[in-house]
């Protein structure tokens, strides 16, 4: 699979969409089974299993690995948290490695008409809705918030993603107009517990260690060349106490990114009941490592130089992906110490 991402990783950028090759890679290494639940033939959803599989994906290709994130997310939400019947779950999860896309603002509205419910309304940043085939979304139902599983087949998407980076997810709008779906479809939506969220941030943050994983691939493998500092009498990059200072800085950041992904995912993993202090510190610790794939990303630019921004270098594109994914609400670091200091102060 990591073989198939990274010759793909390019084209699925430039085509705002993974490539048909990197889809199929994804599949059949179970990427997409993720959060299926195991009754239907799926992988369920250990933390600690989807960190480290998101990672290696994101180090390849951090679209695909993002577009696996939000299918586990939109997996769980309909398996766990919303108590859909038993009818629509063997619909919805009849194929283990169907691709599912979502979104959990309620961007619609719902109207219960006979023996299903007529739904309108606009979802955007939907990554992977176009080669998704159900979309969980959330939609007020008789003034109730709720999630509504529609076959992507009846939906209308709109091409809205123009990012700087993450380009390659296709995280575009979709639009239901006047859609009629079976009554079945609809479940009360309630907030996920603190071991749910954790691991909707997890499937955030693994894809953006795996890009700094893959930045620094990219410099380990300049540093094996011929190239040396410009303007200086080293010949080699390794022979500049400097340049193997900044390559320890980031090599350490990226290391601790992961050591801090994997511990809050043993915490979620536990089975211990997370407190609201508990998921304050781990939502702090998620937006710190995300922080820290942004600091070792600047010293990797720093080592490679403006050549580094090359648009046929893949450092410039793991630099804004990193930029982006890194930024998404489950790791934002204002809000993540703001909750905390609420905490360490006794604020209620």
């Amino acid at each position: 699979m990591i073989e198939t991402l990274t010759a793909n990783a390019d084209r699925t950028e430039h085509q705002s969409r993974p490539t048909t090759e990197s889809l199929r890679a994804a599949r059949e290494a179970g990427a997409f089974a993720l959060g299926t639940p195991r009754e239907y033939g799926g992988a369920g959803a250990s933390a600690t299993e989807v960190s480290r599989l998101l990672t290696d994906m994101g180090r390849a290709c951090p679209s695909t690995s993002w577009i696996a994130g939000t299918c586990l997310t939109a997996k769980v939400l309909s398996a766990v948290v919303v108590d859909f019947d038993e009818t629509a779950r063997a619909e919805f999860f009849g194929d283990p490695d169907a691709l599912f896309c979502g979104s959990g603002k309620p961007g619609g509205t719902g109207v219960r008409e006979g023996d299903g419910v007529r739904v309108s309304g606009r979802w955007a940043t939907v990554s992977g809705c176009e080669d998704a085939e159900w979309a969980g979304l959330a939609a007020m139902v008789d003034g109730d918030f709720s999630l509504v599983q529609i076959p992507t087949g009846s939906l209308r998407i709109e091409q809205t993603w123009s990012v700087a980076g993450m380009r390659g997810t296709g995280s575009h709008t979709v639009v239901a107009e006047d859609v009629l779906v079976p009554a079945g479809n609809v479940g009360a939506f309630q907030f996920p517990p603190g071991a749910i969220m954790q691991l909707f941030g997890l499937s955030v943050l693994a894809p953006m260690v795996g890009a700094t994983f893959g930045a620094l691939d990219v410099v380990h493998t300049m540093f094996a060349s011929d190239r040396k500092p410009f303007m200086t009498a080293y010949n080699r990059m390794n022979e500049s106490p400097g340049a193997r200072h900044w390559l320890a800085e980031a090599t350490m950041l990226a290391r601790r990114a992961e050591r801090t992904m994997l511990a809050v995912a043993a915490e979620a993993d536990s089975g211990a009941e997370l407190t609201a202090a508990d998921n304050s510190r781990l939502h702090l610790d998620l937006a710190e490592a995300a922080r820290d794939c942004r600091s070792a990303m600047e010293r990797l630019l720093d080592l490679h130089g403006s050549s580094g921004f090359g648009t046929s270098n893949p450092l410039q594109r793991f630099w804004r992906d990193v930029a982006v994914g890194s930024r998404h609400a489950h790791l934002n670091g204002y809000l993540a110490m703001e909750g905390y200091g609420r905490v360490v102060s006794g604020v209620e």
